[in-house]
């Protein structure tokens, strides 16, 4: 494997950020769950964005966050509501997007957690709420701005890998479902909390695919809804697009593992996701590109990490588009919907019986 540059390809000039709002507006939280201490506040202080304050119907727990990030505790869904030209960031649990959604203002900004609702029926509800009050609203896929993920996309419209046929998502690790206590009664985890995420990237830069064979599980060691899924993407006879997630792989890390490979027809792509090994500390995120007309394995210094970063670009894209300054807003709730039903396809899938095997006569 090399550094540097080869064949003229020069890693240092793929993209790896988005561009910051000229303007940032206040952002107001609702929601004091381990996502907003551990990835939205630290990435909205790092790029200088204001955070106005937030709300948790639990006010000791908002308050101890708070008070750890020198902010406010807004006392009502309405006081927080009340902030003016505020971007409203839900970091709620999906069951309670909607009645925060019906408390904002007419034409408000707001960036919801993932993922869009328990079910396509709640992401239908949250997109006609969004659409009747004129709702500015994106949906938190924030894998797609990971500065691994910006320069893949970027390597990709270069032309450096050719045509992409081949995309695997491979884990096998051990993954602390106790960190969020409401996942562990939840009828529905693996796909619609965890591998959402990479459905939603894989649409990013593959499209929408024809279809999905899935089946996800949980495990005999505990009572989490599932927590091992494999699903193949269906995207005709060119593309080939396979997920095997195993987040029960508990036997030390020497052989566990969090990795996509993307090949096309000149070129390829690996990338380790190290956030989610021993999560939530990680390992550092690697990209390495086999470019077209290569002859080895290109390393792409990487100038962040999944968290915080891709937080400060998902909220950077939503600022700059409330400014006028985007002219996209990405993962809008129109096109989150989308992600959504390949996830309730995913599960219908999983429900229903596999092709049967003939038997001998």
């Amino acid at each position: 494997m090399t550094e540097g540059t080869e064949g003229g390809f020069d890693p240092a000039s793929l993209v790896q950020s988005w561009p910051k709002p000229s303007k940032p507006r206040p952002i107001v939280t609702f929601g004091a769950g381990s996502i907003v201490g551990d990835a939205h506040f630290p990435a909205y202080r790092k790029a200088g964005f204001p955070i106005a304050g937030l709300y948790d119907p639990d006010q000791a727990k908002a308050q101890a966050l708070a008070g750890k990030w020198g902010i406010t505790a807004f006392r009502s869904v309405d006081e927080a509501a009340d902030i003016k030209d505020a971007i409203f960031d839900l970091a709620t649990p999906p069951g309670r997007h909607g009645e925060i959604l019906k408390a904002l203002p007419d034409s408000a900004v707001a960036l919801i957690q993932k993922p869009m609702g328990n079910y396509l029926g709640e992401a239908t509800e949250i997109l006609e709420i969004c659409r009747g009050k004129d709702l500015k609203a994106a949906v938190n896929f924030q894998l797609r701005f990971a500065p691994m993920m910006l320069a893949l996309k970027d390597a990709i419209a270069k032309g450096w890998l050719g045509e992409v046929v081949d995309f695997d998502a491979w884990l096998a690790l051990a993954t602390p479902w106790e960190l969020w206590e409401f996942l562990l009664k939840a009828p529905r985890v693996e796909i619609a909390m965890h591998s959402i995420h990479y459905l939603d990237l894989i649409r990013q830069l593959l499209g929408d695919p024809q279809g999905v064979h899935a089946k996800t599980l949980g495990h005999p060691n505990h009572k989490v809804a599932q927590t091992r899924t494999s699903a193949i993407l269906d995207y005709g006879d060119t593309v080939r697009c396979a997920l095997s997630i195993n987040h029960d792989h508990k036997f030390g890390r020497r052989h566990q593992a969090c990795e996509f490979r993307i090949c096309g027809t000149e070129g390829a792509a690996y990338l380790k996701l190290g956030l989610n090994l021993d999560y939530p500390t990680g390992e550092p995120d690697i990209l390495e590109i086999y470019p077209k007309g290569g002859t080895d394995w290109i390393a792409v210094p990487l100038a962040g990490e999944w968290f915080p970063d891709a937080f400060v670009g998902r909220m950077a894209n939503v600022q700059r588009f409330a400014a006028g300054e985007d002219d996209k807003l990405v993962s809008s709730v129109e096109d989150a919907w989308n992600t959504m039903a390949l996830v309730e396809a995913a599960y219908r899938s999983s429900a229903a019986p596999a092709t049967p095997i003939a038997e001998r006569p």
